[in-house]
């Protein structure tokens, strides 16, 4: 099975009593794009399993993924903004690169009734460039956002061979905190910044929630940015945002946020054994 964009489905059928159930938990949630890609990937397969978009807010984060860890025929999480980074705590064991990035999008229950997070966020757009015929190796890359996709993100590229990445964020504890963590695995590939530096970058990267509203303003201004740099937004709903309309205006290139989702769907099969 290949990773390409599959087509919505109008509903999910087939749900019985013995139906395992994935929850994808967000705030907010009815932007996510995982259920209408993942569900008709299980319907074809005859997998007896469906994930269900979940709107849990921050300050409920903790007390809602207690209570799913008890529902015995839920196998598995997602999770979208803004809790990628919150569910390391509550996840019994971590991968390497999970920790490194600080954040995790899928948790799998265990045979042993544990759970293990790890993320795939990076993996799917760093796929989703190559596929499209931008690759990071020898780049220099600016990440505007250092959340918990940012730093999936982050971590991928540099393990694709970014030359330079220039880090940005206007919390300054978390960016910080994301620096200290990559730059010694990294070293002098990695420079952080307030303010986005993009006067000979060859990749620039919203991955900030900027976008998922129609009054939210730009997360960096495309008007400095060199000819040849592609815009890239992590955004997946509107599939064309403010930024890339910006960028696509100033005949710039462009990498929507969809294809970086698409490329996770077989990854997430194969995490939780479906």
């Amino acid at each position: 099975m290949t990773s390409g964009v599959i087509a919505p489905a109008t509903a999910v059928s087939g749900i019985s009593g013995t139906t395992r159930l994935y929850a994808l938990l967000g705030d907010p949630i009815a932007q996510v794009r995982a259920p209408a890609l993942l569900n008709p990937v299980l319907a074809r397969r005859a997998t007896d399993a469906v994930l269900v978009p979940v709107q849990v807010a921050a300050s409920d984060l903790d007390r809602v993924v207690q209570t799913l860890r008890q529902v015995a025929n839920l196998d598995g999480l997602l999770v979208t903004v803004p809790h990628k980074a919150a569910v390391l705590s509550l996840a019994d064991r971590v991968t390497d690169r999970a920790r490194l990035a600080g954040s995790a999008n899928a948790l799998r229950r265990e045979p042993d009734g544990t759970w293990t997070a790890d993320t795939f966020d990076g993996d799917g757009f760093v796929r989703g460039l190559v596929e499209a015929g931008h690759h990071p190796r020898g780049r220099r890359v600016c990440v505007v956002g250092a959340g918990g996709a940012g730093s999936a993100i982050a971590v991928a590229l540099l393990d694709a061979g970014t030359a330079e990445l220039r880090l940005v964020d206007t919390d300054p504890d978390r960016l910080d905190t994301l620096y200290r963590r990559l730059s010694p695995v990294y070293p002098g590939r990695i420079s952080t910044s307030a303010c986005p530096l993009l006067a000979d970058v060859d990749l620039a990267v919203n991955a900030t929630p900027l976008g998922l509203r129609p009054d939210d303003p730009l997360p960096f201004p495309v008007t400095g940015l060199p000819a040849h740099a592609v815009v890239a937004d992590i955004i997946m709903t509107p599939a064309e945002t403010a930024l890339l309309r910006a960028a696509y205006v100033r005949g710039l290139p462009t990498q929507p946020g969809l294809p970086m989702l698409s490329h996770q769907i077989d990854a997430y099969l194969e995490f939780f054994g479906l």
